[in-house]
């Protein structure tokens, strides 16, 4: 393999990187204000699920359906960043680094999506 094309992977590597990291901390956002509008409607916490159980105004119930399909979309981008990451990974001899990092943002994504 020519310098050329292991430094194209390691750039590449570090944009899927930075866009994991960016879409993680939009989710982290996301799940924070979902479970700030979820304790307005229900006694003691917020439903797990993405299902609705309480009884919104109509506005509230858009907000909250919107709310759930930009999770939904950032769960997908997110979940195809980690596929593009492993398929970058597997393309160059992947370091311990690397295989670390990795590790930690599918676990990252496991977490979010066991919310």
């Amino acid at each position: 393999m020519t310098d050329t094309n292991l430094d194209l992977q390691e750039s590449g590597w570090e944009e899927l990187r930075k866009e994991a990291r960016k879409i993680e901390g939009d989710l982290d956002v996301k799940l924070s204000s979902y479970a700030k509008l979820g304790a307005r409607f229900t006694q003691g916490g917020f439903p797990l699920s993405f299902r609705y159980t309480g009884s919104p105004t109509l506005g509230s119930n858009r907000s909250w359906k919107s709310m759930v399909i930009e999770i939904q979309s950032l769960l997908e981008k997110l979940l195809d960043i980690n596929d593009a990451m492993s398929r970058c990974a597997a393309s160059a001899a992947p370091t311990t680094s690397v295989t670390q990092k990795l590790a930690r943002h599918r676990d990252i994504l496991h977490e979010f999506t066991q919310v």
